[in-house]
C-alpha cells in the first residue's frame, strides 16, 4: 500500500513515480506514455507512446510541465485510492482501502467514472476527471451565475481551447460546494450526451480535502 508523492502544478495533478512526473487522469479511457510505469510492487505495465495523437511531448505542452505521460481510467480502476492533494499524497493499494466520508455512487461509460450532482435543484450526471482544473457545465443555465474568469484548457483529440468559466453551486453528497465551472466547445461539449451526461466534475473539488477513489467497489468518498 505505497504513499506515492503527488505534486499539483498548474492546475493539474502529477504521481511522481521513479523520479517523473505522470499526469493522473480519471477522464482518460487510455493511458500513455514513454516507457513503464508502475504504482504497486509487480505492478510495472508498459504505455502506448501516445493516444489519439496526444504524446508525452505534446501532454508537456499543454499542461505546462514536462512529463513522462499520462495514467488514465484503464491501469486506475484497478486499485483503491486516497488522494491528499493538502499533503502531497497519492494511497494506492490493491486491497480495499478506507477513508471517512459520505459515499458518491459511481457510474461508467468506457471506464470513465461519473458522478451524480444536485445542480440548479435538477441531478446532473458528470464525468468525474482529475484531469481537467475546471469542472464544465453544458447548459444554457451556466451563464445566469458569476463570472469567475477565463481558463485555457485542452482536450486529447480535440487540442486547446479557452472557455469562459462561472461560479456554480454544486451538491455533492449532500453539501454544497462553489465550482468554477466552464463550457466545452462545439462538437466536445455535444459527446457528453452519449453518455447522457451534462458535463464534468474536475480535479477542484480534490484541492482542499481528503478523497476516496474506490472505482472497483463504484464509491467516490467525499
Amino acid at each position: 500500500m505505497p504513499d506515492l508523492p503527488l505534486e499539483f502544478i498548474n492546475g493539474h495533478l502529477f504521481l511522481i513515480l521513479d523520479g517523473s512526473r505522470w499526469l493522473v487522469d480519471t477522464g482518460a479511457p487510455t493511458s500513455f506514455g514513454e516507457g513503464s510505469c508502475h504504482l504497486i510492487d509487480n505492478g510495472q505495465r508498459a504505455m502506448p507512446k501516445g493516444y489519439m495523437g496526444l504524446t508525452a511531448a505534446a501532454l508537456s505542452g499543454f499542461v505546462g510541465e514536462e512529463c513522462q505521460g499520462l495514467i488514465g481510467a484503464d491501469v486506475l480502476n484497478g486499485f483503491d485510492h486516497v488522494i491528499d492533494v493538502p499533503a502531497g499524497i497519492w494511497t494506492v493499494s490493491d486491497q480495499s482501502l478506507e477513508h471517512p466520508g459520505k459515499n458518491l455512487v459511481l457510474d461508467y461509460f468506457m471506464g470513465i467514472p461519473i458522478v451524480t450532482a444536485t445542480i440548479a435543484g435538477a441531478e446532473r450526471r458528470l464525468f468525474f476527471d482529475t484531469g481537467a482544473q475546471v469542472s464544465y457545465f453544458q447548459d444554457e443555465a451556466l451563464a445566469d451565475f458569476p463570472t469567475s474568469g477565463v481558463v485555457d484548457d485542452f482536450y486529447p483529440g480535440f487540442g486547446s481551447f479557452q472557455t469562459a468559466t462561472h461560479a456554480l453551486p454544486v451538491m455533492l453528497a449532500g453539501e454544497t460546494v462553489t465550482l468554477r465551472c466552464g463550457s466545452l466547445p462545439g462538437m466536445l461539449g455535444m459527446s457528453l450526451m452519449m453518455a447522457d451526461v451534462k458535463g464534468i466534475l474536475g480535479n477542484e473539488i480534490l484541492r482542499e480535502r481528503i478523497v476516496g477513489f474506490f472505482p472497483k467497489r463504484r464509491i467516490l468518498r467525499v
